[in-house]
């Protein structure tokens, strides 16, 4: 685990540059689908980084497109950020809740995304579920109002 979060550490001061070569050059390393395993059996830190550099990668428009330019490759990282979701309902995170939110409004700037988005995306971030959690948190929360907006004003 300690030679895990060093890894992820490395990763994440590579990512924070906000380079769209090193973003290009991870993409190619297959970071994501070990990125994906990491936030589905890691630690708590160890989630939090990995989903720290997932979001990072797609807030680059290289990422995003790389992200959703296959069904696969869409679906892997949204059924892994619905089944976190899903494990934040019954242990919350603050801190991992807040880069999964940040992970899906930026996939819905994606059009086929926006479109899946609406069948899949976990109804903890529509009911309120996380509101207690996020009562001191205002750009998470805005970050969730804007998702919501997002999927139903495009769909009719």
């Amino acid at each position: 685990e300690y030679l895990r979060l060093t890894s992820l550490g490395v990763i994440g001061a590579l990512v924070k540059v906000d380079d769209s070569e090193v973003v290009n050059f991870l993409l190619q390393t297959e970071i994501i689908p070990l990125c994906l395993r990491i936030m589905e059996t890691g630690s708590e830190l160890s989630k939090t980084v990995a989903t720290f550099i997932v979001q990072k990668i797609l807030l680059d428009e290289v990422g995003l497109n790389y992200i959703c330019a296959t069904a696969e490759r869409f679906y892997a990282v949204s059924t892994v950020l619905s089944n976190m979701v899903a494990m934040l309902v019954e242990s919350p995170s603050h801190r991992l809740l807040k880069h999964i939110a940040r992970c899906y409004l930026r996939l819905a700037d994606n059009l086929r995304a926006r479109d899946a988005l609406r069948q899949c995306l976990p109804d903890a971030l529509r009911d309120g579920t996380f509101n207690a959690l996020l009562k001191d948190d205002a750009s998470t929360s805005r970050w969730l109002q804007s998702l919501t907006q997002t999927l139903r004003g495009y769909n009719g």
